[in-house]
């Protein structure tokens, strides 16, 4: 089997040296794919982004136990920055532009990831703007004052500038209106398609997820409940009633007892 670009092997986070967020979390992304991680609020998605990212030590959190492996070499001990120049774009939640720049100093600034690569890489803005004719028509523009839909454009050009081999996408659909998201994802899709780089989806919005994923993995408290590729997935009832919302409506509200017991055989999915 090839090497996948990531690998996360058996790892546990823990916050303040006392909250256990992640327990013995482990999955695959492979080359040029792009994986879905799924799961409610709290589940620790967000969480196993910046541990692969680096960036936990941020909010005083660290990878206690497991390894991380991106492109065969454990992410242990590298600065994030030093990541970013390996080929790891983290777009995380909430689009994190720099407001009181332009969109074309954010693109500048962005560059500055392929600064120390031995192979030449120079910023290529225009590709960007292939991709998002919308910011190339707001270029000039301070960040602060573009739209959500806009700004989420932004966040993905800047890690599409950095020539990255991962992306790690957290919450891309995020207050956006559906007409944007459908767009947002469309580019991804072609980003995925025509750049060969490999997504790991965080992303509440299951169904989208997984009609764009090639796998999926569904998180509950930490840990990965089940797995498969998205056919599986939609075919499972749990999942379905959970996360797809087509659970069977036909017996009308469900009781207290009812929901007790979808909770807790939610909680033990195997």
């Amino acid at each position: 089997m090839a090497e996948p670009i990531l690998d996360i092997a058996n790892i546990e986070v823990v916050y303040n040296r006392s909250v256990q967020v992640l327990r013995g979390l482990s999955l695959r992304v492979p080359e040029g794919g792009i994986v879905a991680l799924l799961g409610s609020n709290g589940a620790g998605k967000s969480t196993t982004l910046k541990a692969v990212s680096n960036v936990l030590f941020l909010e005083d959190g660290e990878l206690s136990a497991g390894d991380i492996r991106l492109g065969g070499e454990s992410v242990r001990g590298k600065a994030p920055h030093q990541l970013v120049r390996e080929g790891l774009c983290h777009v995380m939640e909430g689009r994190r532009v720099f407001e009181d720049l332009s969109v074309e100093e954010n693109l500048v600034a962005a560059g500055y990831a392929l600064s120390g690569r031995g192979n030449g890489a120079r910023p290529d803005y225009d590709l960007v703007y292939e991709y998002f004719p919308r910011l190339h028509e707001r270029r000039r523009a301070l960040a602060g004052y573009l739209s959500g839909g806009e700004q989420q454009m932004l966040a993905i050009g800047r890690a599409l500038l950095g020539r990255p081999r991962l992306m790690l996408l957290d919450e891309p659909s995020l207050g956006l209106s559906p007409m944007l998201v459908e767009d947002i994802f469309g580019i991804i899709a072609r980003i995925n398609r025509e750049q060969g780089v490999a997504m790991l989806l965080v992303e509440q919005n299951a169904n989208l997820a997984l009609a764009l994923a090639g796998y999926g993995y569904i998180m509950e408290t930490g840990r990965v409940v089940i797995d498969g590729t998205p056919e599986k997935l939609m075919a499972d009832d749990d999942v379905r009633e959970f996360y797809l919302g087509a659970g069977d409506t036909a017996g009308g509200e469900k009781s207290y007892r009812q929901v007790k017991h979808y909770k807790r055989r939610k909680r033990w999915l195997s």
